[in-house]
């Protein structure tokens, strides 16, 4: 018999709250921040497009083009097609917000030239993860409501997911060194800029803490849920 839930609540969904909260402090903070350094224009007075091609073409990297997409804060390094592709704000933006995001983007593109491991094993992962983040939860429901003995497969296909998420941490983290290194070797941004620069960076960094810390809570639990069965 299954120990949860009893009576229509879930006891176990304790253990979900920090994740919760951790989630809604990171997206406050990101959004904050990146709007309080979209206000604040660059020195020198570059935009996010030409940060990003001037980093690149100092890197070798001539052949990565760059798009607008729309959206905000959508800014991502596409390396199938070997595209930076950054919102209007960080496109067109001189603030030291739309610079840092740039260089970040830039960031995933030098890590794909170069194999960066982390990024070479979570690309790897993509066609895995996408199939069984859905599925995971096809067989968790059906191990909840039906058949108990699929509730161990939907575990072991959402532990992958848990597992992308982990894999993230490095890259985001390594993307944002790259930034603020790339900024102040090419002369980009001036010495007290580097420092707001890593606030921007920081903020976006914990959205990814947070998707990963909420990640492993919701496996912790499903695995409690799971062993309270046999009890």
């Amino acid at each position: 018999m299954y120990g949860y839930p009893y009576y229509g609540f879930d006891p176990t969904f304790i253990i979900l709250i920090p994740g919760i909260l951790l989630a809604f402090y990171a997206q406050t903070k990101v959004q904050t921040t990146f709007n309080k350094y979209l206000r604040v224009g660059s020195f020198k007075g570059y935009t996010g497009a030409q940060v990003a091609r001037a980093i690149l073409d100092r890197n070798g990297l001539n052949n990565v083009n760059i798009e607008i997409t729309g959206g905000r804060l959508s800014d991502h390094y596409d390396p199938r097609s070997r595209v930076l592709r950054l919102s209007n704000d960080v496109y067109y933006g001189t603030s030291i917000a739309s610079i840092s995001v740039a260089a970040h983007e830039v960031g995933h593109a030098i890590q794909h030239a170069n194999a960066y491991f982390p990024l070479t094993f979570r690309n790897s992962l993509v066609p895995i993860v996408n199939i069984s983040s859905s599925m995971s939860w096809v067989f968790i429901m059906l191990g909840f409501f039906a058949i108990p003995a699929l509730l161990d497969i939907g575990i072991l296909l959402f532990s992958g997911a848990v597992l992308f998420q982990v894999v993230t941490l490095p890259v985001e983290f390594n993307a944002s060194s790259r930034a603020i290194e790339q900024l102040v070797a090419n002369n980009l941004i001036t010495f007290d800029e580097e420092k707001s620069s890593k606030k921007v960076l920081n903020a976006a960094a914990l959205t990814y803490i947070a998707a990963a810390a909420s990640a492993i809570l919701q496996l912790i639990r499903f695995i409690i849920i799971r062993n309270s069965r046999d009890d």
